[in-house]
C-alpha cells in the first residue's frame, strides 16, 4: 500500500515513467513513417519537457485558484470550439484544429479539462435541499440533474459536430461519474441512465458514413479487411506476433514496414504489444493502473468539494482513455480515436494530461482535515 504522504513522488515516478516509454516507443514508430516525420518525436520531446515544468509549477500553487476563474475557462473553451466548426482547421476528415499565434491546438482536448472544473464548480456549490414537497422536488431535479446535463450537453454537442466521436464519449463519462460522485438521488441518476440507453440505438442515424463502418468493423474486422477492418487487422496481429518479450525495439514488423497506420496517435499501444510483447504492455498497464490508484486515494482523502470532484473527474478521464484505447488496438472495442494519455503523440492531449497530472500532485498534499 502507498502511504498519503508518498502519493506525490508516486505520481512523479510512474509519470515519468510512462513518459520516457512514450518517447522511446514514439521513436520506434516514426523510424520508417511514410506518413508522419521524425519531427514528431523531438515535437513529443519538447512537450515533455515543459509538461514536466507544468507538473511543478502547478504542484506548487493553490489549485483553489482554478475555482475562481472555472466559468471563465468553461465559455473561452465553449467560444474556441464554435470558431473551430466555422474556421477550424481539417485533418483526415475531421476539423478540430485551431491556430493563435503560430501554434495549433485541439479545443475539444482543452475543454476535457475545462469541463472538470466548469462541474467541479458547480456541484460543490450545491446546497442541501431540507423540505420535501413537490417544489423542491422539482427544484432538486433541475438543480441536479439538467442543469449539469446541459453544462456538459452543449460542448458534447460541439465536439461530436467536428466530429470527434471519442472525445464527446469521455465528456459523457465525466458528467455521469461526477453525476454520480455529487450524491444525486439514485432513483434520478437511474431515470437518467435508462433514459440514455433507451436512445442510445437512435444514435445510428446521426453517425457519419465512417463512424457507423467503425461499428460494423467492430463486429465483423473481415467485413472490409482492406478498408474500415484494415487497421484493427494489422494491429492485433502487431500485438499477438509480439508474444512474451516482443521482437525488439525498432524491429517490430509491422510498425517499421508501415502496415499499421495511426501507429504514432491511436495506434501506438499496438508497437508496445509488438516490441515488448506482453511483459512490456503489462508494465504501461500497471504504470497507469498506479496513477489511477493514486487519484482514487486522493479522491478519498481530500473532503473539500471542489478538490473531490475534480480528482473524480481528472481519474475518470485517465481510467476512460487507458481503457478505451487499449480495448480499441485489441479489438475489443469500435475504434473511436482516443489517443493512449502521455504515449500517443498528440501536443494538446500531452499538454492537458499535464495539468491533470499537476492537479493531482496539488491534491496530494491535502489531507482530509478540511
Amino acid at each position: 500500500m502507498i502511504s498519503y504522504k508518498n502519493l506525490g513522488k508516486t505520481i512523479w515516478i510512474f509519470t515519468l515513467l510512462l513518459m520516457g516509454t512514450g518517447l522511446i516507443t514514439l521513436y520506434s514508430a516514426s523510424y520508417n513513417n511514410v506518413r508522419a516525420s521524425r519531427e514528431i518525436f523531438y515535437d513529443q520531446m519538447w512537450c515533455a519537457l515543459i509538461a514536466i515544468i507544468i507538473m511543478y509549477v502547478l504542484s506548487r500553487i493553490d489549485y483553489r485558484k482554478f475555482f475562481d476563474i472555472a466559468y471563465v475557462l468553461f465559455f473561452i473553451n465553449i467560444l474556441l470550439l464554435i470558431i473551430v466548426e466555422f474556421g477550424g482547421r481539417s485533418a483526415l476528415g475531421a476539423t478540430r484544429w485551431m491556430t493563435i499565434g503560430g501554434l495549433s491546438f485541439q479545443p475539444s482536448e482543452l475543454m476535457k479539462l475545462t469541463l472538470i472544473l466548469m462541474l467541479g464548480r458547480y456541484l460543490s456549490q450545491r446546497r442541501p435541499r431540507l423540505a420535501f414537497t413537490f417544489s423542491s422536488s422539482f427544484s432538486a431535479f433541475l438543480h441536479d440533474l439538467i442543469i449539469p446535463f446541459l453544462i456538459c450537453a452543449v460542448p458534447m454537442f460541439l465536439v461530436f459536430k467536428q466530429p470527434d466521436l471519442g472525445t464527446a464519449i469521455l465528456m459523457m463519462g465525466i458528467f455521469v461519474t461526477m453525476l454520480f460522485a455529487s450524491g444525486i438521488k439514485k432513483n434520478i441518476f437511474l431515470w437518467f441512465i435508462g433514459i440514455v440507453m433507451a436512445l442510445v440505438p437512435f444514435g445510428w442515424h446521426v453517425l457519419r458514413p465512417y463512424q457507423k463502418d467503425r461499428l460494423l468493423v467492430f463486429l465483423n474486422p473481415n467485413i472490409d479487411p482492406m478498408g474500415a477492418g484494415y487497421t484493427i487487422i494489422q494491429s492485433k496481429i502487431a500485438i499477438g506476433s509480439g508474444g512474451l518479450a516482443g521482437k525488439g525495439w525498432l524491429s517490430g514488423t509491422q510498425n517499421q514496414l508501415n502496415f499499421l497506420p495511426e501507429r504514432h496517435t491511436d495506434f501506438i499501444f499496438s508497437v508496445i504489444g509488438e516490441e515488448w510483447g506482453l511483459l512490456g504492455s503489462l508494465f504501461v498497464v500497471f504504470c497507469f493502473g498506479m496513477l489511477i490508484h493514486c487519484a482514487f486515494k486522493i479522491a478519498d482523502n481530500v473532503k473539500e468539494k471542489f478538490g473531490q470532484f475534480v480528482t473524480i473527474g481528472i481519474v475518470t478521464i485517465l481510467a476512460l482513455q487507458v481503457v478505451i484505447n487499449i480495448g480499441m488496438v485489441m479489438g475489443m472495442f469500435p475504434v473511436v480515436g482516443i489517443t493512449l494519455p502521455l504515449i500517443s503523440y498528440g501536443r494538446t492531449s500531452f499538454m492537458v494530461c499535464a495539468v491533470m497530472l499537476g492537479f493531482l500532485l496539488n491534491l496530494s498534499k491535502k489531507r482530509s482535515v478540511f
